[in-house]
């Protein structure tokens, strides 16, 4: 019920217009002038009048990662994320500019952003890594992080078949994976890690990050094995009750009794026990078997 959202000064006027547009047009209830790890602090322990928040979601650089780590078990997190990464699942029919351009264009977030392209044609592999050697020779506007990127960090892996592709996609587990094949959807029904899905030559990483996905804050490093990206649900908590009637006590006690007398819980059996019968007190209590190491015998 409480949103509260923080972007750093951006010069001597404050913060970024469009950053404080898109924060209150968006539904924030508070907004500070404040970023970094600073902001995650102010927002988890309280700052001034600003009441401590219960999550903390949102991209950050590393220092952000490390400070959202750090803060997990005070507040909850949506996850921890490193470096982004671009994975381009590609055959011939693809157009090796676009291919290329895709993953020049992701890499361009840092030096340190893994940019791979995972393809069944020898030739496209080739085609694909001439242009990008291109796209950096020429005009490409951000040449000096994407190219650092892609020579420290850049892969180009060609397959088999598309079994093999999809097996190797999927071991890879990227935060951003493009589907440029003559049959994407043969490979949605066989993915199961990745971050986010571009299905078709159309759908591009920055689509999605700018204008049609939920958000772009996305598992990285493999983490898209176990979790997927921040949605509405990670903001949803699911809690659970239980009504226990007279007639389901009795179905249960002995049950529940007999498990925690084998994990030597005997406080446990007794609450048990004592459902069915308050007056078998102290009946109800089970024999204590000797401590590890006692004669069995005296």
């Amino acid at each position: 019920p409480r949103v509260v959202a923080c972007a750093p000064p951006r010069g001597p006027a404050g913060m970024h217009p469009p950053q404080l547009y898109a924060m209150a047009t968006s539904g924030a209830d508070e907004i500070l002038c404040i970023g970094g790890v600073q902001a995650f602090a102010a927002m988890a322990f309280g700052f001034g009048d600003l009441a401590p928040v219960d999550m903390l979601v949102g991209a950050g650089n590393a220092y952000v990662a490390e400070a959202k780590r750090q803060l997990f078990g005070a507040v909850g997190i949506d996850l921890l994320a490193g470096p982004t990464e671009v994975m381009v699942l590609a055959d011939d029919s693809a157009d090796p500019d676009i291919v290329a351009a895709d993953l020049l264009g992701q890499a361009e977030h840092g030096p340190n952003s893994p940019a791979t392209l995972v393809t069944t044609s020898e030739e496209l592999a080739r085609q694909v890594s001439d242009a990008v050697d291109a796209w950096l020779d020429g005009e490409w506007p951000t040449k000096e992080v994407a190219g650092a990127a892609w020579r420290d960090h850049g892969a180009i892996i060609v397959c088999e078949d598309d079994e093999e592709a999809a097996k190797v996609a999927d071991d890879i587990a990227p935060e951003h994976l493009e589907i440029q094949t003559e049959d994407p959807d043969w490979y949605l029904k066989r993915m199961s890690s990745y971050g986010t899905l571009f299905l078709g030559t159309h759908a591009t990483v920055a689509f999605s990050d700018k204008a049609i996905g939920t958000n772009h804050v996305l598992p990285t490093r493999r983490a898209a094995r176990y979790t997927g990206g921040l949605w509405v649900g990670k903001f949803l908590k699911a809690v659970t009750y239980q009504r226990v009637t007279a007639e389901g006590s009795a179905r249960v006690a002995e049950t529940t009794a007999a498990i925690a007398d084998a994990e030597l819980m005997f406080g446990h059996a007794l609450t048990a026990r004592l459902r069915l019968d308050p007056g078998r007190y102290p009946d109800a209590l089970p024999p204590v078997p000797p401590r590890q190491g006692e004669d069995q015998g005296e």
